[in-house]
């Protein structure tokens, strides 16, 4: 069972396993936990790739509705056809989408949807007869692998591998205020990213962009939190320029930060929304792109067409699967969980900011990232090199070995992500604190962090 003679994995290091290292094979899941072939019980505090949102204990309700679907109709296509599951799923997205987001185009993943996103912001300015067809999108943010969604990405060390990629993505900063001066005025960077912003648009040529892309929460980074006044910024923004605003929701949807949507949260609608993850909570490979009923619009008359596709968009046995995740989220009261312990769940991480190696708690929701940091006073960071002594060299492994599954990241600053699924309660939020606490202790005199 251990074996890797056949199976290519993902962003990994595949010499590490010729070298002789340890494959960890995962056979079942319950709850919040995970348990390997060898018998070792795991907490999963990052709920797969924030995704698995209902957790690993609904598999049998899920299969059920799976199966009946099988026995009903196994596919069809969402090709001029359409299909009984795939009307009642887009339905039920358009009911909990904010605004007049009201349209739903299925895709099978994030990175997908991302594609979908920028590919229908052409067209939509194509068909209103204007040529726009550049995106912005922010520092640091990861949209996704495709080559679309790649170039859309913030990520340097990701891009670089494949590029030249396709042309006329910029790049702005993004919300992370760790390390802006200590006496900047939440007020001051707000208006420092929006001019930024606008500069950019500017450079660009307003006439030419066609998509704004941002996470309301950036993932990449650590859970970058918008400040006061942002969300609502970069709305007018796009509003004064003819340009549509995508949030990026394929993490914070579907109850990660306590609503449907962040953008609900955050009080600000925007003209398309990618999502894929917590749509089935990982049960089913499927995503969706939502558009506002003003995106749609040049689509309804004139002969035109969304010039896209894919065979397994929509596919009637995701869908299902999606339609009982929501019945679930809905029954178990899932997203009111996370709205109701978040600030339980942020009051037992907050002490591990007495660590000197860690310098900021930051996120929202089920949705936190601590920053590692080799001076708090001065809030400096490690090198290249330290980065990944300690990440990858030591607090990666050693919370494998106390049973935490965490992500230890450096594509930003270094920094350690929890979001376990939205079932977790207490006994959880207490097990990822105390273990982080033991870990990140161990870590800090590692690295020789002053107290």
């Amino acid at each position: 069972m251990g074996s890797l003679d056949h199976l290519w994995l993902h962003f990994t290091e595949m010499g590490r396993y010729e070298a002789g290292e340890e494959l960890q094979v995962i056979v079942r899941g319950d709850g919040c936990y995970l348990e390997d072939a060898a018998g070792r019980r795991y907490l999963d505090a990052l709920a797969g790739l924030f995704c698995v949102n209902i957790g690993y204990g609904f598999g049998e309700e899920m299969g059920e509705a799976a199966a009946a679907q099988m026995r009903e109709l196994p596919f069809a296509i969402n090709w001029t056809f359409a299909h009984p599951r795939s009307i009642e799923l887009a339905g039920e997205v358009a009911s909990l989408a904010p605004g007049d987001l009201n349209r739903v185009f299925f895709v099978s993943g994030g990175s997908e949807a991302v594609e979908a996103a920028w590919k229908l912001a052409r067209q939509h300015h194509t068909a209103r007869g204007e040529r726009r067809w550049k995106a912005i999108a922010r520092r640091v943010a990861y949209h996704g692998t495709t080559m679309g969604a790649l170039s859309i990405n913030g990520c340097a060390d990701l891009r670089a591998p494949f590029e030249p990629l396709v042309p006329d993505v910029l790049h702005v900063s993004n919300t992370n205020r760790f390390h802006r001066p200590p006496d900047e005025s939440e007020a001051s960077f707000t208006a420092y990213l929006l001019d930024e912003l606008e500069a950019t648009i500017e450079q660009a040529s307003p006439g030419t962009v066609a998509m704004v892309i941002i996470e309301p929460v950036q993932n990449s980074g650590g859970s970058f939190m918008p400040p006061a006044g942002y969300l609502e910024g970069v709305r007018e923004l796009c509003d004064r320029f003819g340009i549509l605003l995508c949030f990026d929701e394929v993490i914070t949807g579907f109850g990660r930060v306590g609503h449907w949507f962040a953008a609900e949260r955050f009080g600000v609608t925007p003209d398309l929304i990618t999502s894929a993850k917590g749509l089935s909570s990982a049960y089913a490979s499927i995503g969706a792109l939502i558009a506002s009923e003003r995106v749609m619009e040049p689509f309804l008359s004139g002969g035109r067409m969304y010039t896209h596709g894919m065979t397994f968009g929509g596919h009637p046995v995701q869908s299902a699967i999606a339609l009982k995740n929501i019945e679930i989220m809905k029954r178990e009261r899932i997203v009111e969980h996370v709205r109701e312990t978040e600030a339980d769940f942020r009051a037992t991480l907050e002490p591990l900011l007495d660590l000197p190696i860690v310098g900021d708690l930051r996120g929202a929701g089920f949705f936190y990232a601590l920053e590692l940091v080799k001076e708090r006073e001065t809030r400096a960071s490690f090198s290249d090199e330290e980065c990944d002594e300690l990440l990858r060299g030591f607090v990666s492994p050693r919370l494998f070995e106390e049973g935490l599954l965490c992500r230890a990241d450096d594509r930003g600053d270094p920094v350690v992500q929890i979001s376990p699924p939205l079932v977790a309660g207490q006994a959880e939020f207490d097990r990822i604190a105390g273990t982080l606490g033991t870990v990140l202790e161990e870590a800090g005199r590692r690295m020789q962090v002053a107290a």
